[in-house]
């Protein structure tokens, strides 16, 4: 399906005006002159970027998408900044090595908005969505893994009753799990339309009725386990604080719990001393090294959702780096 509509028009950014309000003074240049450096570690189409690039002027901004659609749409997009932005093509858990390699060792702000992309949600081919017919493909970068079709075909019921209880929190994920496989072993399940026939059949009617739409969750396990997205962030997310200089900040947008239980347990580390129960003194090494300037997590407020309705699940933490430790880049 052909979207003729304009990046900007396509993609509205989630909570915008506030994480410019919690990120802007991050990247104002200092007294040595050095361009601030902003990352954007989830692309998409660029909206955050654009948002921060007009209110950062001496800013330059990288720009990581594993999905080539993505960094080509926010490319065009972002063209009008001239070399203030720089993509880079690569899963948000290797953005830091990536920016090394590029001669970028400190990070003076970091965004990360995670899940799924509108774009990915709109481009029916994708197969992200429930509610159009479309292969089972899910891969947010679609020039290698396993499509969600292959999940479903080769993973064993053990398995993707894990995935499904884990990844989408489903109640009947052993019904679903051996429905799939007795489907499977009749004809395969190619097409979120074959999927749905069979989590229509497996999910008790009851649930249904009440328990919101029986393919969101299914959906949702399988899209985090094709693009290993839990996974990824957990190694992400410490590296990227790790990067952040000090006064830098990072902010970063869930969507389900699970990934925002990742972001809060990070980030409530970093802003808790370390020092044994006891100790006199508390030593510089176990003092924190964030401080969080959201309290808890933050959410869109009524007017955004009615504006935009997928902002209405989103969660805002941001953090800001006070001290260094061992991995921090000065």
């Amino acid at each position: 399906m052909i979207d003729n509509r304009t990046v900007a028009d396509r993609h509205v950014p989630v909570m915008r005006d506030r994480i410019i309000e919690l990120l802007r003074p991050a990247l104002v240049t200092g007294e040595s002159g050095r361009r601030p450096v902003y990352l954007d570690g989830t692309l998409g189409m660029g909206g955050h970027t654009e948002a921060i690039l007009k209110a950062c002027p001496d800013a330059v901004a990288y720009g990581v998408d594993r999905d080539t659609d993505a960094l080509r749409l926010a490319g065009e997009r972002l063209a009008q900044f001239g070399d203030r932005f720089i993509p880079v093509h690569a899963r948000y858990d290797d953005a830091i090595e990536e920016l090394a390699e590029l001669d970028v060792h400190r990070v003076d702000a970091a965004l990360f908005d995670l899940g799924v992309s509108s774009l990915q949600l709109d481009e029916t081919e994708r197969g992200f969505s429930y509610s159009r017919d479309a292969a089972l493909d899910m891969r947010m970068d679609q020039t290698q893994g396993m499509t969600a079709a292959d999940v479903i075909a080769e993973y064993d019921e053990g398995d993707l009753r894990r995935i499904l209880r884990e990844y989408g929190e489903e109640r009947f994920a052993g019904k679903v799990a051996k429905a799939i496989v007795r489907r499977r072993e009749q004809s395969p399940i190619r097409t979120s339309d074959e999927l749905m026939q069979v989590l229509r059949d497996a999910i008790p009617a009851a649930s249904q009725r009440t328990g919101g739409h029986p393919g969101k969750r299914t959906f949702q396990a399988l899209r985090i386990e094709v693009n290993a997205e839990l996974l990824s962030w957990q190694a992400a997310l410490p590296a990227a604080i790790d990067a952040l200089a000090i006064g830098g900040r990072i902010a970063v947008l869930s969507y389900h719990s699970l990934e925002d239980r990742i972001t809060k347990h990070e980030l409530q580390a970093g802003a808790r001393s370390t020092a044994p129960a006891g100790l006199p003194v508390e030593l510089p090494e176990h003092k924190p090294y964030l401080k969080l300037l959201t309290r808890g997590a933050e959410q869109p407020g009524d007017a955004e959702v009615n504006t935009n309705p997928r902002a209405a699940s989103a969660r805002l933490r941001v953090a800001e780096r006070i001290r260094a430790t061992k991995g921090t880049k000065r």
